[in-house]
């Protein structure tokens, strides 16, 4: 790629906060603490999740880079940077979540592979670029096509990253057509977030924001975009990011039988408290994020303070002073949404949290039921423990 490079060793990573714990070093997968996600509905970059699958690619040349779009289009092109520009600029709130957040719990079930995730890898960011749509009609693919006249149905969308999954090729992932050239789907090709230009951690020059579906949809570093005819062929589409039942594992995997995830669940997680927490008799703040994928709003946050027995509605928020309604305009509908209820706790306890989406969708309760292999949408109810007047007060 002119002006861009994914490089095959670790010796150029860009600079990370301090606080993010780092679940692996190469490639670099790192998280905040729970308590900053609720310190602001807007996740600040440098406590945005950082989730790598190789070594972070180097921009040379910004003038020379740029985007081809070919495949199954009546019309090929390569864009440069000017010309996404000068396209019309969109912001969206969008809440990107790891498929694997909270697979270190599931892995204490019963163990899994992949990246050792808290609950940590989700945040909230205000994407700005082009939407996918506006630059697809200039290759010719006209707004709300699923198919093209020469048989695209998919677009891919290819990295410039080197990752071993992939033998040492770029990571790569596809959407169906029909939400690419959706203008309502918002999905983007960006180029900032959160007002400022992508850093490489998060994709500089350009990546892709598919809002609703889980991050792995999200290719960062773009290099080039065709519409095929099938779904994406690499690894991260065909043999990774599937949920099978807890009856399959390594032994009698068969990955054609499952489809590709897209949308993630309902979630929520208590962000104001660690998994065990010595606390004082009295009132305390329960906090934390729900989210659902697909756009759904949160109906409802349910909160318990006696392992699930009662429960109590938290109040839900997203932007300070505007009141959350699902499906209004003044809310962000691929954002998440932050809860809080204030409770008393005059013994040691299991605090628990549940979420419902306006399909009424809701979390499961246990862990147990959805375990899977690869320890992916681990969305059961989040429970925490509080030991109350203990010695170390």
């Amino acid at each position: 790629m002119p002006g861009v490079r994914g490089p095959s060793d670790y010796s150029q990573e860009p600079p990370r906060h301090p606080c993010l714990k780092i679940n692996a070093k190469e490639p670099f997968n790192a998280e905040p603490p729970r308590s900053a996600l609720i310190s602001s509905y807007v996740t600040p970059v440098d406590f945005f999740y950082k989730r790598n699958h190789g070594p972070i690619p180097v921009v040379d040349d910004i003038e020379r880079y740029c985007v081809s779009i070919s495949g199954l289009v009546e019309n090929p092109k390569e864009l440069f940077m000017k010309d996404i520009r000068m396209l019309p600029k969109y912001n969206v709130t969008a809440t990107l979540q790891c498929a694997g957040n909270r697979r270190t719990a599931m892995s204490n079930t019963r163990k899994v592979k992949g990246v050792g995730w808290d609950v940590s890898a989700i945040g909230n960011a205000v994407w700005g670029g082009a939407k996918l749509a506006d630059v697809l009609e200039l290759v010719g693919i006209s707004m709300l096509t699923s198919t093209t006249q020469s048989g695209g149905k998919h677009v891919e969308f290819v990295s410039i990253d080197k990752c071993k999954e992939e033998n040492g090729g770029p990571y790569k992932a596809s959407i169906p057509l029909s939400q690419a050239t959706n203008p309502d789907a918002d999905v983007l090709l960006a180029y900032e977030m959160n007002g400022e230009t992508l850093n490489r951690d998060h994709g500089y020059p350009l990546r892709v924001i598919v809002p609703g579906v889980i991050g792995a949809r999200s290719v960062k570093w773009l290099d080039s975009i065709s519409v095929i005819a099938e779904e994406c062929q690499g690894f991260f589409m065909q043999k990774d990011y599937k949920m099978f039942p807890p009856s399959v594992d390594w032994d009698n995997i068969n990955w054609s039988t499952r489809r590709a995830q897209m949308d993630f669940p309902v979630q929520s997680v208590i962000c104001s408290l660690e998994d065990v927490s010595a606390i004082k008799p009295g009132k305390i703040k329960v906090s934390g994020y729900a989210a659902s994928g697909g756009g759904r709003g949160i109906e409802r946050v349910d909160v318990s303070v006696d392992g699930g027995k009662t429960w109590m509605e938290a109040s839900r928020y997203q932007k300070t002073g505007i009141p959350y309604i699902t499906d209004d305009i003044s809310s962000d509908k691929w954002a998440w949404v932050l809860f809080e209820v204030t409770v008393d706790v005059m013994h040691s306890t299991e605090i628990v949290a549940k979420a419902v989406d306006i399909a009424a969708n809701v979390q499961p309760e246990k862990v147990q039921d959805i375990w899977n292999l690869r320890g992916i949408l681990n969305t059961s109810w989040h429970r925490v423990q509080v030991l109350v007047g203990h010695s170390n007060l």
